[in-house]
């Protein structure tokens, strides 16, 4: 991984639905500025580790992240915008999770979280992270081995360290 705890954030867009459905763009800054963000890193959207560990994890632990000063939990994969809204729905996420498309994996590549699964007919995608960011500043990170395990980004491990 390129980013490391103390570096800000590469300027990036991602892409997301809005509540009209229609494709918005919006910003690194707009979303992590003036923020404390929870940021989770997946492989891809309904992908067996990241459907029945990552973002559920996170879902059923959205309390714990606000009692802790998280003002936001965002989670960004490397899908195009109508994929992340589907599983967000899918999901149940409502308004405690921000889903967010990197399908261009720009920001993916500028953190250096790019992952060849061709092998498993994924293409390219990003490894498994979770990520502690305020105002655009990497306070903590937690990066996987593997894109299948889901330990150290586990809700409940990463949010007891925060």
């Amino acid at each position: 991984m390129k980013i490391k705890v103390g570096d800000k954030l590469p300027v990036s867009e991602f892409f997301y639905l809005n509540q009209k459905n229609e494709v918005k763009i919006i910003s690194t800054s707009n979303i992590f500025k003036n923020q404390k963000i929870v940021l989770l890193g997946m492989p891809g959207a309904f992908t067996k580790t990241c459907s029945a560990i990552h973002l559920p994890g996170y879902i059923k632990n959205y309390e714990t992240a606000k009692k802790k000063g998280v003002s936001k939990i965002v989670c960004v994969a490397v899908n195009d915008p109508n994929v992340m809204k589907a599983w967000g729905e899918n999901q149940g996420v409502g308004e405690k999770i921000f889903m967010i498309g990197d399908p261009f994996l720009n920001f993916t590549k500028a953190i250096g979280a790019e992952v060849d699964k061709s092998e498993k007919g994924l293409g390219i995608r990003s490894n498994r992270y979770t990520m502690l960011v305020e105002n655009e500043i990497v306070k903590k990170f937690e990066v996987e081995k593997e894109t299948a395990t889901c330990e150290l980004s586990a809700a409940e491990n990463f949010l007891s360290k925060i």
